[in-house]
């Protein structure tokens, strides 16, 4: 996959893995809208939040109310309290970013984890910033560059959880890092709208936000009863060999939410080390085997999966029941935003219905 430039190959795969797995829609099982105690006073028009243009430096102020700070946020490292409204964001963590655009809050930095190029965002978010942000490193953000932005709140929620990152940031400015258990990218997607949500003094728009998501699901997975209880199975393969996602992956959340379950056999698995996928080698291609298979490459071609003898091999794909998303589909599914799931899930449909129906 084309994603991250700046970092060794191993390292890139893990997060980029890792990432997307976490977020997203995967409400399921982990996904808690983190505890947050404040004066939090609903926006008066929440609704107009959204997608609003901001200032050209710093935080907008669409749908933020003053009276919503202090505010205290909940996270791995501690609680984080926000005194007053930001005026300017740095958002590093995955996605973090174009979350705050959809609160009308413009961010000074950001990290361009999957290589947009340009602004940093996909095309389900291009047009939202008034200014491009920095874009800063996403693995080894520099320091200075941030510090030379003069936030006054840093975004690290859908991150890593490394202390020394955290604690680093934090001698630049108040930062909001990862919620309890939301090492490796894991934060999911209710958690990390909720925590940006609040931080941002807005949290009725992101419940609606999430809200607006999980309609969409319901939509179709109403639409496709069929599709409840087949089994599906997120592979993907690198340079360095082939995986398989895990339950506690955004991706297989965001297919769960559509009806399918985890194919049992990488269910039962062993999860590798970083929380949220399976080994497969390339002799074990048969263990991808689902009703639906769903493959994605990652820094390497789409034909080193679709060339693959044994890849062909595999029931799924010799019955015509697998799909190989690239491109910005496959940045959607791994980015797990709000507005990136329902992207996903517009083009996912109709692949969906030409594999299996």
């Amino acid at each position: 996959m084309s994603r991250r430039p700046t970092r060794r190959r191993t390292t890139a795969r893990r997060a980029t893995l890792a990432l997307a797995a976490a977020v997203a829609a995967l409400a399921l099982a982990a996904c808690s809208t983190p505890a947050t105690s404040s004066q939090t006073t609903p926006p008066a028009d929440p609704a107009g939040s959204a997608a609003s243009s901001g200032a050209a430096e710093g935080s907008g102020d669409a749908g933020t109310e003053d009276s919503a700070y202090p505010v205290t946020i909940d996270t791995k490292f501690g609680p984080v309290t926000i005194e007053e409204r930001p005026e300017r964001v740095v958002a590093l963590g995955w996605g973090d970013a174009e979350l705050a655009l959809a609160f009308g809050v413009q961010p000074v930095g950001a990290a361009d984890w999957l290589a947009f190029g340009g602004e940093g965002v996909g095309p389900w978010a291009e047009g939202l910033y008034d200014s491009a942000p920095e874009i800063i490193g996403t693995m080894e953000p520099s320091y200075e560059a941030i510090a030379a932005l003069e936030p006054d709140l840093i975004l690290d929620v859908r991150s890593s959880g490394d202390a020394e990152r955290y604690e680093r940031l934090s001698t630049i400015a108040t930062t909001v890092g990862v919620p309890d258990g939301g090492d490796s990218w894991l934060a999911t997607r209710d958690q990390q709208v909720g925590m940006i949500a609040a931080a941002l003094g807005q949290t009725e728009r992101g419940e609606e936000l999430v809200a607006e998501v999980d309609d969409a699901f319901a939509e179709v997975s109403a639409a496709h009863p069929e599709w409840a209880g087949k089994t599906v199975t997120v592979a993907t393969r690198t340079a360095d060999g082939w995986g398989a996602y895990a339950a506690t992956d955004g991706r297989v959340q965001l297919l769960e939410n559509m009806g399918f379950t985890l194919s049992p056999t990488i269910a039962a698995l062993p999860v590798d080390e970083n929380g949220w996928s399976v080994s497969i080698s390339a002799e074990q291609l048969d263990l991808l085997d689902a009703d639906l298979l769903v493959a994605f490459p990652i820094f390497i071609d789409a034909s080193e999966i679709t060339d693959d003898a044994g890849w062909q091999l595999v029931p799924a794909v010799a019955d015509g029941r697998s799909i190989v998303v690239t491109d910005d589909l496959s940045q959607a599914f791994s980015l797990g935003t709000p507005a990136a799931q329902l992207y996903a899930i517009d083009h996912f449909t109709s692949l969906i219905e030409s594999a299996i129906g």
